[in-house]
C-alpha cells in the first residue's frame, strides 16, 4: 500500500465534495461514488457549449451531442475489454435496475419456450431478481411455462455453490442466467466464470456489474457472458446514467423495445469523463488499493468479539490467502441495532449504510452496517472507524 500513497492523495485532492469536507468520512461508495472535478466541469462544459438533443438535428450543437453519444457507447467497449467491438451493442438506461428490466421485458420473453428453465440469484441483490420473476410470470399467463431453478449457494462463504450448480443444471433445461459479479453486501467476486462452466454452451448469462466496473478490471467477454450492466453513478459518473453491453453470440439481438425518447445526454458526458477519469487513475490500482482497505477493516473487527462480519470468516485476515473483499465490508454489532449504529457513527465523523441492502428475499434478512470504498477512501479514515467502533465493544 505503501507505493500507492502518493497516488491516492493526488486522486482524492480531485474530489471538492470530499476536500470540502475534511471531518466527515464517506464510507458509502457501493450507494453512490462521489464525483471527481473532471467529470463536474465535463459537465458543466457540456451544458454551457453543446447542449442539444441527440439523432434529432442537423445543427453543430446537435450534431456535437449525437457524436458525444456514440464516442461514449465505443468508450463503454473499451473500458469493458471488448475484443470484437463490432459485433456488440451499447443501450444507455438510467442504470443497472432499468438495463436488467429493459433485458427482461423486451428481449428475454421471446428468447424462452415452454419448459425452459432460468437459474435466478434469489440472495443477491433485489435488482437482480424482480425483473426475471415478473418475465416468468407474464410468460405463465400467456401459457408458456418457465421453471425457475434457484442458485445454490456457499453457507461459508456467501459465494455460489458452483459444485452444486452443476449437479442441478443436469437436471434441468437452464437457457438464461443472471448473475451478479460482486456481492453488494458480502464484497465477494462470485466467479462467474465458474457458473459458465456449470451450464450448457448456449445457456445466455447476464451479469450484474454493478459493484464492479469503476471498482476492478471487467472483461465480459474473458467472462463469457452475454448481457452486462452496470450504473454510472456507481462509476463516479451522474446518477440516471447506466449502460447495457450486449453480445450477439447466442440468441437474437438485444433490441429494446418502444420509442427511445430523448437520451440523459448530461449522464452520457459525465460518464465519458468517469470512464476517462478511471481509465488514467488505473483500475487495477484501485481494486488493490479497496481490497487492501477492506482488509485493513476485517483484521480489525476479526479482534472484537462484539462485532459479526458477514460473508467468508476464512478471509478476515489482512494475510489470509483466501480472496479478499472487492471493497465492500458488512457487519454487526451484537447488541446495538445497524439503525442505530449508524447514526452513532455518523455523530463521530462516518456515513456508512445501515439497512438491509435491498437484499432479495433468499439471502440476509436481518439488517447490517456497510462500509463501502473507492479511490479516494483513506487509510486514516479506516483506522478512525476502528477506533470509534473499539470505544463501541
Amino acid at each position: 500500500m505503501d507505493e500507492l500513497l502518493s497516488w491516492h492523495r493526488e486522486l482524492r485532492a480531485q474530489f471538492p465534495i470530499l476536500t470540502a469536507h475534511p471531518e466527515l468520512a464517506y464510507l458509502d461508495s457501493a450507494a453512490t461514488a462521489q464525483k471527481p472535478q473532471a467529470v463536474l466541469d465535463a459537465v458543466h462544459a457540456y451544458l454551457t457549449t453543446a447542449n442539444a438533443n441527440a439523432g434529432r438535428g442537423t445543427y453543430p450543437w446537435a450534431n456535437r451531442t449525437t457524436e458525444l453519444v456514440e464516442h461514449t457507447r465505443q468508450l463503454v467497449k473499451e473500458f469493458l475489454h471488448d475484443p470484437e467491438p463490432e459485433r456488440s451493442t451499447v443501450r444507455f438506461t438510467s442504470g443497472t435496475t432499468e438495463g436488467l428490466r429493459a433485458i427482461a421485458r423486451d428481449w428475454l420473453p421471446a428468447f424462452l419456450a415452454d419448459g425452459d428453465a432460468v437459474l435466478l440469484p434469489h440472495a443477491d441483490h433485489q435488482a437482480n431478481l424482480s425483473p426475471w420473476l415478473e418475465t416468468c410470470e407474464l410468460l405463465a399467463r400467456q401459457g408458456v411455462r418457465v421453471e425457475v431453478v434457484q442458485m445454490p449457494y456457499q453457507a461459508s462463504s456467501g459465494d455460489y455453490d458452483h459444485r452444486a450448480l452443476a449437479r442441478i443444471a443436469a437436471g434441468h433445461r437452464i437457457r438464461f442466467a443472471a448473475v451478479t459479479h460482486v456481492h453488494h453486501i458480502y464484497g465477494g467476486d462470485m466467479h462467474v466464470h465458474r457458473v459458465r462452466e456449470a451450464l450448457s454452451p448456449d445457456a445466455v448469462i447476464c451479469l450484474d456489474a454493478a459493484q464492479s466496473v469503476g471498482h476492478l478490471p471487467v472483461s465480459p467477454t474473458a467472462l463469457d457472458v452475454d448481457f452486462a450492466v452496470f450504473s454510472g453513478h456507481k462509476a463516479m459518473a451522474l446518477p440516471g446514467t447506466g449502460a447495457v453491453w450486449a453480445r450477439q453470440a447466442r440468441g437474437p439481438a438485444f433490441r429494446p423495445g418502444g420509442w427511445a425518447g430523448t437520451p440523459n445526454t448530461a449522464g452520457i458526458a459525465s460518464l465519458t469523463a468517469a470512464l476517462e477519469w478511471l481509465g488514467a487513475a488505473g483500475v487495477d490500482r484501485i481494486e488493490r488499493w479497496t481490497m487492501e482497505l477492506a482488509a485493513r477493516l476485517t483484521e480489525g473487527l476479526r479482534g472484537l468479539d462484539t462485532y459479526q462480519v458477514l460473508g467468508c470468516q476464512q478471509s478476515l485476515a489482512a494475510d489470509t490467502a483466501v480472496q479478499q473483499r472487492q471493497g465492500i465490508v458488512s457487519f454487526r454489532h451484537r447488541e446495538i441495532p445497524p439503525g442505530d449504529l449508524g447514526f452513532i457513527l455518523y455523530d463521530r465523523g462516518f456515513m456508512v449504510r445501515s439497512d438491509s441492502h435491498c437484499q432479495a428475499g433468499g439471502g440476509e434478512r436481518t439488517a447490517s452496517v456497510r462500509v463501502s470504498l473507492h479511490a479516494y477512501s483513506a487509510p486514516e479514515e479506516i483506522d478512525r472507524l476502528l477506533d470509534a467502533l473499539t470505544s463501541l465493544a
